[in-house]
């Protein structure tokens, strides 16, 4: 909160976790104010008619800082395939490791003099864009034997017990 005030920016503390929508209500307020008063700048990374394999690149250069994209050779053939069956056009979201602006789990942060390596490419026909896999990550965490939510309970009094 101090760097927050010390440059006049507003602030809301949010504890909708622990109170609801009353801790979360002064938040709510605040973005509010904020998008009835002050200007959007909102502008697109990239254009919709760029191809796919442009997207993919445009936000390896300009987010992750990247100095350029390496396609496996399956990852060109399903960009391909997507277009021809009318998909170019879809956003891009691109999965990779968490850790890094790399796919490299060990170059933590946002390191430079890299390129981002894309191994698959997918289809959120539901959604409405294209998965770029970099590097290999996984996709779908695997649940334990017994997952943390059988464990949680509420007694007559309405108490929580079990998530922590």
């Amino acid at each position: 909160t101090r760097l927050c005030e010390s440059r006049v920016l507003p602030i809301a503390l949010c504890d909708g976790w622990a109170k609801g929508g009353d801790g979360a209500e002064a938040l709510a307020k605040l973005v509010l104010e904020t998008l009835e008063n002050c200007p959007a700048n909102f502008q697109t990374l990239y254009e919709d008619k760029l191809t796919l394999k442009a997207k993919i690149e445009t936000i390896a250069r300009e987010i992750y800082r990247a100095d350029g994209v390496d396609f496996a050779p399956d990852a060109e053939k399903r960009l391909k395939y997507l277009t021809r069956r009318g998909f170019g056009k879809l956003p891009v979201c691109v999965a990779k490791t968490q850790y890094s602006f790399s796919n490299d789990p060990d170059a933590r942060n946002a390191p430079t003099g890299f390129r981002i390596s894309i191994r698959d490419i997918k289809l959120s026909a539901g959604a409405g864009f294209v998965v770029a896999y970099a590097g290999t990550l996984m996709t779908m965490p695997g649940l334990p034997a017994v997952p943390s939510a059988v464990h949680v309970d509420c007694d007559d009094d309405g108490n929580i017990t079990g998530l922590f």
